[in-house]
C-alpha cells in the first residue's frame, strides 16, 4: 500500500505542476475579462472537463499510441524530459510557458467568442508537456513501483481528476483567488512547481539515456 500511495503523490505532484492552474488563472482572467459571471463559470467548467477528458484518454491509450508510432519508452523519456525541463525553466523564470500557450495565442484568444476548447483546454491545461508526463508515469509506476498496469492507470486517472477539480475551483473563483494569493504568491507557487518539474525532468532524461546506453552495449 505504501508504494501505491507514494506513486499517487508522485504522479499527482507531476500532473498538477505541469497543468499549473495557479499560473493559468491569470490567462483565464485575461481571456474572460469582458464576460458575465455565468459565462465565466461556463467557460471554466467546459474547459476543465474537456482538458480532463483529453488527459484521461491519453492515460488509457497512451501506450497504444506509442506502439503505433514505434516510439520507445526511453526515447520518450529523453525527448519528454527535455520538453519538461524547458517548461520548468519558463516556470522558474515566470515566463509564459511556450509549450502550453504563446503570447500571440493569448492575445488572439481575447478576440475569440469561445475560448474554452482552444486555447484553455488545449494546449494551456492539457498540452504536450501534460500528455508526455501522463504517458511516462504509466511506465514509471509499473517499472519503479512494481504496480500492475491497471492499478497504475486507476491511480493516474484519480490524480488527473483531483488536479482538474482543483483547477476548476481556482478558475471558478479566479477573482477571489487573485485577491487572496496575489501576484507575488502566484509567482512563488509557480516557481516551486517549476523546481519540482525540473527535478522530475532530469530524472526522466538520465534514466532514458542510461537505458539506451545499456541497450546499445547489449546489442
Amino acid at each position: 500500500m505504501t508504494s501505491e500511495l507514494t506513486f499517487f503523490v508522485s504522479v499527482f505532484t507531476a500532473i498538477f505542476s505541469i497543468v499549473n492552474p495557479v499560473s493559468g488563472v491569470m490567462a483565464f482572467i485575461s481571456m474572460t475579462a469582458n464576460m458575465k459571471d455565468e459565462d465565466k463559470n461556463y467557460v471554466a467548467k467546459r474547459s476543465v472537463v474537456i482538458a480532463c477528458i483529453i488527459a484521461i484518454l491519453f492515460t488509457i491509450s497512451g501506450n497504444n499510441i506509442m506502439g503505433f508510432f514505434s516510439i520507445t519508452v526511453d526515447s520518450l523519456r529523453v525527448a519528454g524530459g527535455i520538453l519538461l525541463f524547458l517548461v520548468a525553466m519558463d516556470m522558474l523564470f515566470a515566463r509564459t510557458t511556450r509549450e502550453s500557450i504563446t503570447s500571440e495565442e493569448l492575445s488572439d484568444a481575447v478576440q475569440r467568442e469561445n475560448v474554452s476548447i482552444f486555447p484553455i483546454a488545449m494546449p494551456m491545461l492539457t498540452g504536450p508537456g501534460a500528455i508526455t508526463t501522463i504517458i511516462l508515469f504509466i511506465t514509471k509506476g509499473v517499472e519503479e513501483y512494481n504496480i500492475s498496469l491497471e492499478t497504475v492507470k486507476l491511480f493516474e486517472i484519480a490524480a488527473i481528476l483531483l488536479t482538474f477539480i482543483i483547477t476548476y475551483l481556482i478558475f471558478r473563483f479566479s477573482d477571489y483567488f487573485r485577491k487572496v494569493v496575489g501576484m507575488t504568491g502566484m509567482l512563488v507557487m509557480t516557481r516551486l512547481m517549476g523546481l519540482f518539474l525540473g527535478a522530475m525532468a532530469v530524472g526522466f532524461i538520465s534514466d532514458g539515456i542510461w537505458n539506451i546506453y545499456k541497450l546499445k552495449l547489449m546489442g
